[in-house]
């Protein structure tokens, strides 16, 4: 559906359309203005991928074995709720 929308004939067409909107000479300011901030957009991404893994690394490690005895436990709580019954679907008429 999308591999056909940006053909090298539909590329032209919009370079065509915004060469008689801007101009040609602001043509290179806004290539370097786009250009900026794409790569404030792709460092911002790798800090806060850096930041991620950095918290990842440093968060306490739970072994598959522990987690398990820590979901029985909780299963076996008296303290853990428990639903209510639903209510009989017999009732009196009279």
């Amino acid at each position: 559906m999308f591999g056909e929308l940006l053909t090298p004939m539909h590329m032209l067409f919009i370079l065509i359309i915004v060469l008689i909107v801007f101009g040609p000479k602001r043509l290179p300011e806004i290539g370097k203005s786009l250009g900026k901030g794409i790569k404030e957009f792709k460092k911002a991404t790798t800090d806060m991928q850096e930041k991620l893994s950095d918290e990842d690394a440093s968060a306490p490690k739970i072994d598959k074995a522990e987690a398990a005895d820590t979901a029985t436990e909780a299963k076996a709580s008296p303290e853990a709720k428990v639903a209510p019954e639903p209510k009989s679907a017999e009732t009196k008429t009279t």
